[in-house]
């Protein structure tokens, strides 16, 4: 199973690129957030976490092997999770991530089915399956996201998720909770203990 690939991006597609890996090119499916992200890497090498998946009818006797790319493990794991809902599956999600994965997930975790049922192909019956079975799953996903875009701000997973915690038992809600960590880790500061960052995040809200 092929679970990373490492190679020049070679060519870009709307939901598809090619990578070059040695004498081989592999075609990789990837969800329209991720070609955003990709768009000025041409010609660059770049890795990708990788879900291997085969599509078609075992039925019919014809079935295609597939890959699908993510630039960190955090999308791919989320992709899998979205994946899981009961008539979603691989096709659907990957026409449906036109959003980054810290945003579905916080409309997720929300409650939000006006802004899920307005994803392409999703509507309203499959925004409520997707907010049913996933909304006690996806908050770690947004303070991972989170993490994993500002790889500048200096603090470990472990501290965001015990500090996420704490704000649970102080009484704020999962949203304000990862709005406040969301606040205080855009200041791109050092934090080295969970206290150090409910500090920080008490200063900000002041501040705010």
């Amino acid at each position: 199973m092929i679970t990373k690939i490492t190679g020049k991006l070679v060519g870009l597609q709307d939901d598809r690129l090619t990578l070059q890996v040695g004498a081989f090119e592999y075609e990789v499916l990837i969800p329209e957030f991720s070609r955003r992200q990709l768009q000025g890497n041409m010609n660059k090498e770049i890795s990708l976490h990788t879900i291997e998946y085969l599509e078609g009818n075992p039925m019919h006797g014809r079935l295609t092997p597939r890959l699908i790319g993510f630039l960190t493990e955090v999308e791919r794991e989320f992709f899998e999770l979205f994946c899981s809902v009961d008539g979603v599956g691989a096709r659907k999600a990957l026409r449906a991530m036109v959003r980054p994965v810290r945003e579905v997930a916080a409309a997720i975790e929300d409650q939000d089915g006006k802004s899920l049922s307005a994803m392409p192909g999703i509507g309203p019956a499959t925004a409520d399956r997707i907010i049913a079975k996933l909304r006690r799953k996806v908050p770690k996903f947004a303070l991972m996201a989170a993490r994993e875009e500002r790889p500048e701000a200096d603090v470990g997973l472990d501290v965001i998720s015990e500090t996420y915690e704490v704000l649970l038992t102080l009484g704020h809600s999962e949203s304000d909770a990862r709005h406040l960590l969301d606040a205080a880790l855009s200041t791109k500061k050092k934090f080295k203990d969970t206290q150090a960052l409910l500090e920080a995040i008490y200063q900000h809200s002041h501040k705010g």
